[in-house]
């Protein structure tokens, strides 16, 4: 088992996104994350959100694949999933949006949505 990598964290996971600014209005306004305005200058459009030492990029690219009938639970496609201290706001800022949600079926404290593209995303419930 020499020289095997050591795997300390996720640094980034990125989204690909249609319209960035209704993007932002999702994940900043609805969700709550913090858009990090240290993005480099690049070829694209895009946006960094802060996830605690994680981060998320928005990519503003052409989709690069076609989703045909994904999962209304999110949890049983891909997704992101995001340890958070508490659901509750995120879920009253869903249902203010009349955005769809499911709750975990596991019975665990979990939330799964989707973002304007269909991304799927989970907020996990953690006790500090």
């Amino acid at each position: 088992m020499e020289n095997q990598p050591i795997f300390i964290g996720l640094h980034h996971g990125s989204l690909i996104v249609k319209d960035l600014p209704r993007s932002i209005n999702f994940y900043c306004h609805i969700i709550g994350l913090k858009q990090n305005l240290h993005r480099p200058q690049m070829s694209f459009d895009g946006a960094w959100l802060d996830v605690g030492e994680q981060q998320i990029h928005l990519l503003n690219l052409p989709e690069t694949e076609r989703k045909l009938n994904p999962p209304e639970h999110a949890g049983r496609d891909r997704h992101l999933a995001i340890h958070v201290t508490q659901i509750e706001t995120i879920k009253s800022n869903l249902e203010a949006d009349q955005i769809p949600f499911t709750m975990s079926r596991s019975g665990r404290q979990a939330l799964f949505c989707r973002d304007p593209d269909g991304n799927g995303l989970e907020f996990i419930k953690v006790v500090l």
